[in-house]
């Protein structure tokens, strides 16, 4: 059985200056960076990624578009609207219905509910700044996510502040 890997990344720096609505912030000029640096972290700490699930939310596309704008390959991209104010249960069902053939997976989302999640599958508590990612190793298929052994490999923000 093929281990799955799951990228959690937090958005990165959003914009409060505007009367916009949440879901509509925008990133601010740090986030702007911020964001194609852990492009390119991942681009040479991650094989392949199959896919990135990202919420509605603009502040969480502009941070996936300008990350994705660094790897040489652009996975398949998927909008699901469950990953917007999540829980770490909200997130684990979606990580639960992943597909099989799906094994490196980057989930674009928020806190307090990408923190919790790594707490929930792994165990260890971390704080995610934003952009800063988690790489959890799985044991097994994503539909056994929560109840399947997993482990914390590397987070932070990068390019820097990565701990493994």
């Amino acid at each position: 059985m093929p281990d799955n890997t799951l990228i959690l990344l937090r958005h990165a720096k959003s914009d409060w200056s505007g009367l916009e609505a949440d879901l509509d912030r925008p990133l601010n000029d740090r986030g702007r960076q911020q964001a194609p640096l852990v492009g390119r972290w991942l681009g040479h700490h991650v094989a392949r990624i199959d896919l990135a699930v990202v919420s509605p939310a603009i502040r969480a596309q502009s941070t996936w578009s300008l990350t994705a704008g660094e790897l040489d390959v652009t996975p398949s991209r998927v909008t699901d609207d469950r990953l917007y104010a999540a829980s770490s249960m909200q997130l684990l069902a979606v990580v639960r219905e992943l597909p099989s053939m799906a094994h490196t997976v980057v989930l674009v989302g928020h806190n307090p509910g990408i923190e919790d999640l790594v707490a929930v599958a792994t165990g260890e508590w971390v704080h995610m700044n934003t952009s800063a990612v988690a790489v959890i190793r799985f044991e097994g298929v994503w539909a056994t996510a929560g109840d399947m052994a997993a482990s914390l490999t590397v987070f932070g923000r990068p390019p820097r502040e990565i701990r493994h």
